[in-house]
């Protein structure tokens, strides 16, 4: 099992989830950037980890930390080689990627002879894997390109493996691909999404590992008027009480959620928003709600689900979780 921890884990704290992800068994990381596994070395990380875009340029210091990356085009495996020579690199792990119709990235059928030579040509380079990505995997639409997908790429990596001495594995599964398609799980099965609590196929298996929380700082009770910038809070006519926390856009929460467009929880209630989302805290009307400062709310986590916060803003669960700017704290509960 590959576990991609990307984008600070998706925004839950790379290093936090590293290190539960090393202890629980998993058996590779997977990052974006070389920055980013260096990171993860620095704090003690031992897994392998496999750098996804690693650019053509950054070899030296790639190899320096013991990181893997994948390499993707002609152009990056000319220049890996070059560097190798150059860095005089006795022994290092590499990753081909194969692009089986995502047209991103990766190597199409016709260049599958440059990696065969490659790999007979640089004894001291050992490919570990050959991986591809899904489209569509999510979606039963697209099940049949899904499948040609699938297809395709076992197709590459079996004439690549006719001209080479050694069998790299193989994995090409996404998390939905994982849930949807288990008899192409192949080597091995790179979870994403899925390791956070999100299922594009049933929500109902996975749950959140995380939320997002923070107390409330202060409780206004105001009887008559409005609350927050450009008064578009508006007050009841009977008074309302407003609950204020320190999360705002700046901390990654949407300013669409603002003026009622969300609720949160409230020991056991939902809160709405009330005027505008500021840059530092949020206005909550918890009026009717039993609560004193110090109590916890929550924006996101078993309820509302993150699902619940990204069809108000109309965008995907990645972009609620990898907003959570990385001053909020990353707190590995018990």
């Amino acid at each position: 099992m590959l576990v991609m921890v990307k984008a600070n884990a998706y925004g839950h704290g790379d290093v936090e989830c590293s290190k539960l992800l090393e202890e629980f068994g998993v058996d590779y990381l997977g990052v974006a950037l070389p920055g980013e596994g260096m990171k993860l070395k620095k704090h003690g990380i031992n897994l392998p980890i496999i750098i996804l875009t690693p650019g053509i340029d950054n070899f030296q210091e790639i190899f320096e930390y013991n990181l893997e990356p994948s390499i993707t085009d002609p152009e990056a495996l000319i220049s890996l080689e070059g560097a190798i020579n150059k860095l005089k690199i006795a022994r290092c792990k590499i990753h081909i990627k194969m692009d089986s119709g995502m047209n991103r990235f990766g190597f199409t059928f016709k260049e599958t002879d440059l990696i065969a030579e490659f790999i007979n040509r640089n004894s001291n380079v050992e490919v570990v894997s050959f991986f591809s990505h899904l489209a569509a995997a999510d979606d039963q639409r697209h099940d049949a390109f899904t499948m040609e997908q699938i297809t395709l790429f076992s197709l590459m990596c079996d004439d690549i493996q006719k001209k080479i001495p050694y069998k790299p594995f193989r994995h090409i599964l996404n998390s939905s691909g994982t849930e949807r398609f288990s008899s192409a799980q192949m080597d091995m099965v790179r979870i994403g999404v899925g390791m956070y609590g999100t299922s594009y196929v049933d929500e109902t298996k996975l749950r959140p590992v995380a939320s997002l929380q923070a107390p409330l700082i202060h409780i206004n009770r105001v009887s008559c008027g409005t609350v927050g910038y450009g008064r578009h809070g508006k007050v009841n006519e009977s008074g309302s009480v407003i609950g204020v926390i320190p999360l705002g856009y700046a901390d990654g929460v949407d300013r669409h959620l603002g003026r009622g467009a969300a609720s949160f929880m409230l020991n056991g209630k939902r809160v709405p928003t009330i005027g505008n989302i500021c840059m530092d805290s949020t206005l909550l009307d918890i009026t009717g709600v039993s609560a004193k400062v110090g109590d916890q709310v929550t924006l996101f986590g078993d309820e509302p689900a993150a699902t619940e916060i990204a069809k108000i803003l109309r965008t995907i669960t990645y972009e609620i979780f990898t907003s959570v700017h990385p001053r909020v704290a990353r707190v590995v509960g018990p």
